[in-house]
């Protein structure tokens, strides 16, 4: 009963963040819309009202920065949906020199290629550990996944494994890497 309330959980945040992703760009019209209008307290009644609803989204990690969190929680969700075992340790400052969608971009194409790795193999193999963290003002990430591959690289530059058209989100990653000198 005690696994059936966890797996019952657990795809009831997984439905939840799907909703809010799918959601985003109506909230995102409408919140622009308030702003162009000059609507200021009206924009601010509107975030209050999504503050409100993302509190009944639970939360499995949180690492005190916001946005770490949103995408972390929707990733782990995802991935444990999947049955992907995940270990995640993460620790982020609420202030970063990274901006946010940076942040998004390279945490969120990491983790979809972890995803992508552990359905490859058999699903009782599948894991995933996350380690986030910062050292003398550096941030760090460790991204591992059960399918025991590295990422394979041609003159410095990473080849996807799905072929010739694909391997954009780590070549955007690898790029933001080195654009905060990483």
């Amino acid at each position: 009963i005690l696994e059936q309330f966890f797996l019952y959980h657990q795809q009831s945040m997984y439905t939840k963040m799907r909703g809010w992703r799918h959601d985003y760009h109506n909230h995102m019209q409408a919140l622009s819309a308030h702003l162009e209008c000059g609507n200021i307290e009206e924009a601010k009644a509107f975030l209050q009202q999504i503050n409100e609803n993302l509190v009944t989204v639970d939360t499995v990690i949180k690492t005190g920065n916001t946005m770490v969190d949103a995408i972390l929680n929707s990733k782990i969700s995802l991935m444990r949906s999947r049955d992907i075992s995940v270990n995640a340790v993460a620790r982020v400052p609420a202030e970063l020199s990274v901006t946010g969608v940076d942040l998004c971009i390279m945490i969120g194409n990491l983790l979809d290629n972890a995803m992508e790795a552990c359905e490859r193999i058999e699903n009782e193999k599948r894991f995933a550990r996350i380690y986030i963290s910062t050292k003398n003002n550096h941030l760090y990430m460790s991204f591992t996944n059960s399918s025991g591959k590295k990422a394979r690289t041609v003159a410095g530059e990473y080849i996807s494994s799905k072929g010739r058209d694909h391997g954009i989100g780590i070549s955007r990653v690898d790029s933001l890497v080195k654009k905060y000198g990483g």
